[in-house]
């Protein structure tokens, strides 16, 4: 095991203290407000499997990582079915629909969500939710979680010309809640939403809820946490308050 001291320290890594005051903070969806990529892996392997993909084998969940998590439809089809996109894009119209029909009855936040929304309502921060996720999935997730009253903003991969690992959606997210982003960070899970937060010029923490920590370090977050009662995270946010607070919003963005 490497051992780490100075600059170069883990602790050291795990800041967002150069933000301050801190102004609004963005959220993807799948898999960093709720672990829904269980639910996404199981529907994609049953309804691959009916149709004989891949000689009828089931997916494995490295190759859900790999090849379909936090990806756009538009991409997942053209993979699965890179000689007949028309076919694609009908089967994760398809997939889509059992995933509504499942997430009710298992969807569950991330550990520490609601305790994290408490913090950032208690400062009066602008947030938004910024996904490649279809409208239909996005606001779904979000009043199973509790939170259609929380965010003042939804940005989805529709609403823009470019989907993640562009940074077309965090920037757009910026522009909706006339936010800087020298004064937000981003929670993301994929490496496509890290990139995407990265390329906009803000810092990214990462959530290891449904990919592996090796995978998302690639990608160039500020730092991992597990969930949202991860230590780590609490004493990056004690930090923040400590070297100026937060841009207290009034106008409800």
């Amino acid at each position: 095991m490497a051992v780490y001291s100075g600059e170069n320290s883990v602790e050291s890594k795990s800041s967002l203290s150069g933000i301050a005051p801190l102004e609004a903070v963005l959220f993807d969806i799948d898999g960093t407000l709720c672990d829904s990529d269980p639910i996404h892996c199981h529907a994609f392997r049953e309804m691959l499997q009916e149709i004989g993909f891949s000689g009828g084998v089931p997916i494995t969940e490295e190759y859900y990582i790999e090849n379909i998590g936090g990806r756009h439809n538009d991409d997942i089809a053209k993979i699965l079915f890179p000689d007949d996109f028309q076919r694609g894009l009908k089967f994760t119209d398809d997939k889509e629909v059992m995933f509504r029909k499942l997430a009710p009855g298992q969807l569950k936040p991330v550990k520490g969500l609601h305790k994290l929304r408490k913090w950032i309502e208690d400062r009066g921060l602008k947030r938004a939710a910024v996904s490649n996720a279809p409208r239909p999935n996005a606001e779904l997730m979000i009043s199973i979680l509790g939170l259609s009253d929380f965010f003042h903003a939804v940005i989805l991969g529709s609403d823009c010309e470019h989907v993640k690992p562009h940074p077309e959606p965090y920037l757009k997210a910026l522009e909706t809640l006339n936010a800087s982003k020298d004064h937000t960070f981003v929670f993301e899970d994929s490496a496509s939403g890290i990139k995407a937060g990265v390329a906009a010029g803000m810092p990214v923490v990462g959530l290891t809820t449904g990919n592996p920590a090796h995978l998302l370090m690639e990608a160039k977050p500020t730092f991992l946490i597990k969930d949202y009662e991860d230590p780590k995270l609490w004493a990056a946010l004690e930090e923040l308050d400590k070297m100026g607070g937060t841009a207290i919003s009034t106008s409800g963005a």
